[in-house]
């Protein structure tokens, strides 16, 4: 399971925080970070049960991990985290940026509530997150036995931070500011050998989005904007994010690599351009 550099895991000695870590992409990363050697802190909004079978799942696999409750749209709570973390495991090397919500509707109907929701936690989360982990890179500084980096971020951006999303202007609006957020970070602290980049999926199989795939008139649906025929899956994602976070991708800063299938190629334009 683990890929492995120089006869070592990808990402052994390294610590990780991964936000939004007990369900869907964030559980699929947080595992993978375990089979590829980093101590993994599961964050998670609430279900203690959940973020408790995702550290199972590492320990069973002979990684390390603990789980850490927060909100990510509150600044206490995401001080505490990245305290438990250095606590447990001395530092932190590598953050995951994933927790974020979804709250739909049509842009005449949609509240002031849930705009202000999804902006906080996808975005002013992301920030928060964000802010937490260079600090912390930037207080430890270089350890190149560990890493060539001196820290690496991953933002869970989304291709709606380039495709339109008609009734879902909150989420696409907090995913286009991830993109510039990320890009900016990458910008300003390259010169400190601090990573920042993005991974912006497509259509996954997790539980925010069942809709569009759980029964097979909504899947065949889907397909129609997907060249690769097939939806993906948490694990498609976690690989892209381990691979960004690795020695592997050491020359990658700013860019969001997309993990989608093809459905930024716009297919419904194939034949009737």
């Amino acid at each position: 399971m683990a890929g492995k550099t120089e006869g070592k895991p990808l990402l052994e000695g390294q610590v990780v925080v991964v936000t939004g870590a007990s369900s869907g992409i964030g559980r699929a990363t947080a595992v993978a970070f375990g089979g590829h050697g980093a101590k993994v802190v599961v964050n998670y909004l609430s279900g203690d049960e959940a973020a408790d079978a995702t550290v199972g799942e590492i320990e069973a696999a002979g990684g390390e991990a603990i789980r850490v409750a927060g909100d990510v749209s509150r600044e206490d709570q995401v001080e505490r985290l990245f305290a438990k973390a250095a606590d447990a495991f001395g530092t932190v090397h590598i953050l995951v940026n994933n927790a974020g919500i979804q709250q739909d509707a049509p842009f005449e109907k949609m509240t002031l509530d849930q705009w202000r929701k999804v902006i906080d936690v996808n975005l002013t989360g992301q920030f928060l997150c964000a802010r937490a982990a260079i600090r912390e890179f930037l207080r430890r500084g270089p350890q190149p036995e560990v890493s060539k980096a001196v820290g690496k971020i991953v933002s869970m951006s989304s291709v709606h931070q380039a495709i339109p999303w008609a009734g879902h202007a909150n989420y696409a609006a907090s995913k286009g500011g991830v993109m510039l957020l990320t890009e900016t970070l990458a910008q300003e602290f390259g010169h400190r050998k601090i990573r920042v980049n993005a991974v912006a999926p497509g259509a996954i199989r997790t539980p925010i989005n069942r809709g569009a795939w759980e029964d097979e008139e909504s899947l065949k649906e889907l397909m129609t904007l997907i060249p690769y025929r097939r939806i993906g899956e948490p694990a498609d994602v976690a690989e892209a994010v381990c691979w960004l976070a690795s020695d592997l991708s050491d020359y990658v800063n700013g860019t969001t690599l997309v993990v989608d299938g093809g459905m930024m190629l716009y297919p419904g334009f194939r034949g009737n351009g």
